[in-house]
């Protein structure tokens, strides 16, 4: 007999039964989606956000403070620290190399210019590298996959090209070249001057101070200086994890952590703790976090989650309004049924139990429908906002059918009070 009075609740009064898995459905559509989005956001914005630039930069430990004016250093070569150029594959070979999106060494030396009555940077670098990895592995890295926003007007320096060099649009603005000219540089080396003739590859535009350098193969500066295998740093862009408290006190000191806190830190991709990694991966270099980058990157995304956040608790409590409505029209048109049913004799659980069922099936059967067009929703903005096809996500069709049912059933509680409380003498009156 219940399963029987529960089929017919379906079937009579169809029209507002459809209408209250519509309202289910439209708040399980935008939790499917934001569901979808949120758990792994911080991987898809971290990706959007490293088309800005370096998070890390690597220098040797022991380095002297570099002078430094408008982006020109002014110490002298035989004065400085290196890095080695062999080692820097390992910094793929950390914990969290796959975090590692990537990187790019630096050799600087002051230049002077004809026309140019102030020292000029020429900057030796990987432009794509084809590098082999210790795991015998091997990716393409440089300054093209770290400074994405770089506009270069020719073409690329290749890492094999001799003499040949990128100029920034400030100087060659002032120069007058244009690709495919000749430049000649005298570059200081020990205090003395070595010249250097190079082809003009390309112009490009990067904003700052990269318009006013001058940038060449990796290892046409090396043999120019007499530095064969040595780097001067080391930008690395690596996908991060917002820092919390535990991060902040790792960065003063790790080694002052507890083994649990030690291992939840190492473990989790902080930039405090892939900056430590990389330490221990090159011996004798200090990886510096760039914090205003890094701490830019956690306030956006946790900025953006908030917003999911919202977005997704509005839409879930208009519709649980709105399952409430339809809930307490539902009883109201069903009073003088439940009031028969107790004049009868049936329990005021019993009662309560039918109603409990009904919320519960159109709250499955709202998420269904809610899960299915949420995965529409969700695609759009995977492919609209991050440029990515869709990741489905097993977990998240549970966790939806589980939140429209219990939706659904907060939305039903004033509705199932009045279901308690109704009394059959006053229903077969005509009142409540």
């Amino acid at each position: 007999m219940f399963f029987r009075m529960l089929a017919k609740a379906f079937t009579v009064g169809f029209k507002g039964k459809i209408l209250l898995i519509v309202t289910i459905a439209f708040g399980a559509s935008l939790a499917t989606a934001m569901l979808n989005v949120s758990l792994d956001v911080g991987d898809k914005m971290n990706r959007e956000l490293k088309t800005y630039g370096a998070n890390l930069q690597v220098i040797p430990k022991m380095d002297a403070l570099p002078a430094e004016i408008d982006g020109v250093d002014f110490n002298p070569l035989a004065d400085r620290e290196f890095i080695a150029e062999e080692e820097l594959p390992k910094i793929k070979t950390i914990f969290w190399a796959y975090n590692i999106v990537a990187f790019t060494p630096y050799l600087e030396a002051s230049a002077n210019v004809a026309k140019v009555n102030h020292p000029v940077a020429v900057v030796g670098t990987w432009f794509n590298k084809d590098l082999e990895l210790p795991t015998g592995e091997r990716i393409n890295t440089g300054i093209e996959q770290l400074k994405t926003w770089w506009q270069v007007e020719g073409e690329w320096v290749k890492d094999d090209d001799s003499n040949t060099a990128l100029v920034g649009a400030a100087l060659a603005n002032q120069l007058g070249l244009a690709p495919g000219q000749t430049l000649e540089v005298n570059v200081d080396v020990n205090g003395g001057g070595k010249s250097l003739p190079l082809k003009v590859a390309g112009i490009l535009s990067g904003g700052g101070t990269d318009d006013d350098k001058i940038f060449v193969s990796l290892g046409t500066l090396q043999q120019t200086t007499g530095l064969s295998g040595k780097v001067g740093r080391v930008e690395v862009s690596a996908l991060t994890t917002p820092e919390n408290e535990l991060a902040r006190r790792a960065a003063l000191n790790p080694e002052r952590l507890s083994a649990k806190d030690y291992e939840t830190w190492y473990c989790t991709a902080y930039v405090s703790a892939i900056a430590y990694q990389i330490e221990k991966a090159l011996p004798g270099s200090e990886a510096k976090v760039i914090r205003q980058v890094a701490e830019s990157e956690g306030m956006i995304l946790t900025k953006i989650q908030l917003l999911m956040f919202i977005l997704t608790a509005a839409a879930l409590i208009s519709s649980g309004l709105g399952i409430s409505g339809l809930m307490t029209t539902k009883v109201l048109e069903r009073s003088k049924e439940i009031g028969l049913m107790k004049a009868l004799g049936a329990q005021s659980h019993a009662v309560l139990l039918l109603f409990v069922m009904e919320a519960v099936i159109s709250g499955v059967v709202g998420g269904l429908l809610g899960y299915g067009a949420g995965l529409g929703f969700a695609h759009i903005i995977d492919r609209t906002v991050f440029d990515t096809s869709l990741t489905f996500k097993g977990l998240v069709l549970p966790l939806v059918l589980l939140l429209s049912v219990l939706l659904t059933l907060a939305g039903s509680f004033s509705a199932m009070r009045m279901v308690i409380r109704l009394q059959p003498a006053n229903v077969m009156r005509g009142g409540r």
